[in-house]
This record gives C-alpha cells, structure tokens and sequence, in this order.
C-alpha cells in the first residue's frame, strides 16, 4: 500500500475549451489559454492498494457517477491497479462555474500517479488529466498557460504547456459569486448539447483560433486591454451558442447580469476591467492588482461573496 497527497489550483480560461472534436479523447475543438489562480485549491489523497475502492469528496462519500468518473480514470493511470480509496476536498464552490473540475483532476492525476510509482513529469501529467477533465490539462501549471489543438488523432500531442509564470504580470482576477449551488447542467453535457443544436457553433469554432492567437500576444506584451477585449469577445460568443441551443441553456441568474453591467460602468469611469465566465452563473474580472479592490468594492453590492485572487503556482506533491 502507498499513498500521495497532491495540492492543484483550478485555471480560469480567457479564451474558452468550449466543445469537442473527439469526445472519447477529450480532444478540443477550439485551443484556449488560461490563468491559473492562487489560494482556491483542490487537496487529494491517493491510496493505492485497499482492500475495496472508495472515493470522498468534500467529506461524504461520492455520488455514484462522480464515484465512477474517479475509478474511470484511475484505469488511465493503470488499467492493473488495485483498489484505491480517494479522499479529496476543495475550498471553494464545486460544479459551480469555477473550474472546479479543472484542478480536481489535476490533484487527482499527480496524487495517484505518485501512489503508483508512475512518472509525474508536468507534460506526461497534463496528456493524462486531459482526459478526466478537458481543463485539467492546464492546471498542471502556474501562471498563464495555453493549449493548443495539437495534430495527432490519437491525442499524443494535445497537451497545455505554459507560457508565462506567474510573476509575468501583476494582475488579478476578481471573482463574484453570484451563486454556489450546483449548475443545473453540467459542462460536458452543456458543451455537447450546444455543439449539437446551436446554429452558432460552427462560427464559434472559426473565430477561435483568432482569439486564441490575440489573447497570447496580449499576455506576452502584458496590453490587459487586448486581452480584455478578447476575452469578454470569447466568453460572450462561448454563451452565446448555449443561448441558441434548442432548447436553450441559461446559467445567468440575476446577478450576473448585473455584474456585468458594472464592469461596463467601470470601465466607463477609467478603471481598467474586463469580465469572463465559464459555464455557470458566477462573473471573474481580470484587472491590474492595484484596480483590484476597486472592482471588488464595486461588485459587491450584487452579490454575497468577493474573493481576489493572483496568478497561481504549480501544483505540487505534499512531503510524505
């Protein structure tokens, strides 16, 4: 019996993963490029060898779907491996619209990749939390990372890779909570109903190789306008195809619009910020760090909960 413990932050993407050109690999569609973020953090403990597998989160037993989700992938680890007991737990909201997933599975591919003894080299790590959760990739690294499409069909080349620490730049990412309850559709199945039905799609996947390359050159030149500009464009068009899908799936709750609403107004007063969602209800703005209590304080009314945060590091391993 061996067990590791690994700690990973979830990534916020500019510019979005949103669909899939094979499904079963958890191949994008789109690239993206993303911000991982400090201080929000999934903690995971792999057990490898028990006497009957078993996965905790956030203190209770799992769900059975996202208890069999867990097992799945610890198959892609070693399709040999013993039973395992998984124990994990995040600080933050989950299956909310943070990325929750995003460093849930990183944390879960290093922890159980160094319970079995297997190579936890960042590339290899990122390859196999691509295919737990899509997002996951990226947050095999700090700072702001990109993933590009890759060739291959077999995946062997999908992966993140970083492109700059998290010292780059002096941002952060202000993150309104306008609701912490569980989405009502999950991603996966919004993603794919949304490629299925919405006739915005295929404009979606044509454009996004343009936002991907704008928001790169923005990040290395440090112009938070550009990357502004083409992050809120990304977002609104990644919603924009759940809006017309038949039928139509809306995550925006009251608050949401109103947060968006004051970014704009902001902006309008001088302050340097621009706003991003994933799928979910909850609005993140990305503004020079000394703007950051500025844009806090004006989003507070409209929701119960502010949080700021800074680029984050890596993930890491906890000393046995």
């Amino acid at each position: 019996m061996t067990a590791a413990t690994a700690r990973a932050h979830p990534n916020i993407a500019l510019v979005k993963y949103w669909g899939k050109r094979d499904r079963a690999l958890n191949l994008p569609a789109v690239p993206s490029l993303s911000l991982t973020l400090d201080r929000f953090r999934t903690r995971t403990t792999v057990v490898w060898g028990v006497e009957a597998d078993s996965v905790e989160l956030d203190g209770a037993l799992a769900p059975a779907p996202a208890a069999a989700r867990v097992l799945a992938f610890l198959e892609l680890v070693d399709p040999r491996r013993p039973p395992c007991r998984v124990i994990s737990e995040s600080n933050f909201p989950v299956a909310a619209g943070l990325a929750s997933s995003s460093s849930a599975f990183a944390a879960l591919a290093l922890a159980a990749s160094a319970a079995a003894g297997h190579d936890t080299e960042p590339t290899a790590l990122s390859l196999l939390a691509r295919r737990g959760s899509g997002s996951a990739c990226r947050s095999l690294w700090g700072g702001f990372v990109e993933w590009p499409l890759g060739e291959r069909s077999d995946g062997a080349d999908c992966h993140a890779r970083p492109l700059a620490p998290p010292d780059h730049w002096d941002v952060a990412m202000v993150v309104a909570i306008a609701s912490g309850a569980p989405k009502p559709v999950g991603s996966r199945d919004a993603m794919e109903h949304a490629r299925r039905t919405s006739p915005y799609y295929a404009t979606w996947v044509q454009t996004a190789a343009d936002d991907f390359a704008g928001a790169r050159a923005a990040v290395l030149a440090r112009d938070l306008q550009h990357l502004g500009e083409v992050m809120e464009a990304s977002t609104h068009k990644m919603h924009a195809t759940l809006h017309t899908a038949r039928p139509p799936v809306l995550y925006q709750v009251p608050a949401t619009i109103a947060c968006l609403h004051e970014v704009r107004a902001l902006r309008q007063r001088g302050t340097g910020a621009w706003a991003t969602m994933d799928a979910g209800p909850n609005v993140k703005v990305l503004c020079h760090r000394s703007d950051a209590a500025e844009v806090a304080a004006g989003l507070s009314p409209h929701v119960a909960h502010i949080e700021v945060l800074r680029p984050g590091g890596d993930p890491a391993l906890e000393p046995r």
